[in-house]
């Protein structure tokens, strides 16, 4: 646990470099010990959204196998579940039965080529 490079008292943790997630590609994070939920970062470019890996319309996991959240093309986060689509940049729903939601969605920051989000996220 570090304290965040922004200078606030919130500790922070590293999911991975940067370079370890393929441009257009995702990549899943298992919850910290005693979370109960995952989180995934989808990559575009230098720019790295994450979110919390739990459908809005009944919180399952999004990924039918691990890392597999977009469609085959890159461009949605798709729920394997109930085949929900959701945009990359902000997290919602465009398609299914949770329209009109969003992922919940994780604070990010790029230090030094890791991707560091809030300790507690996922929990």
């Amino acid at each position: 646990m570090e304290p965040s490079p922004a200078g606030t008292d919130k500790p922070w943790r590293t999911l991975c470099r940067l370079d370890e997630i393929p441009n257009g590609e995702a990549r899943g994070f298992r919850a910290p010990a005693g979370g109960f939920t995952g989180l995934f970062a989808v990559r575009r470019g230098e720019r790295v959204l994450v979110y919390v890996n739990s459908c809005p319309h009944v919180g399952v996991p999004l990924d039918p196998a691990p890392n597999r959240f977009l469609d085959r093309k890159g461009e949605m986060i798709v729920c394997a579940a109930h085949g929900a689509r959701f945009r990359v940049e902000d997290g919602e729903c465009v398609s299914g039965p949770c329209f009109g939601e969003v992922l919940e969605s994780v604070p990010v920051e790029l230090v030094d080529g890791e991707i560091r989000v809030p300790e507690d996220a996922g929990r």
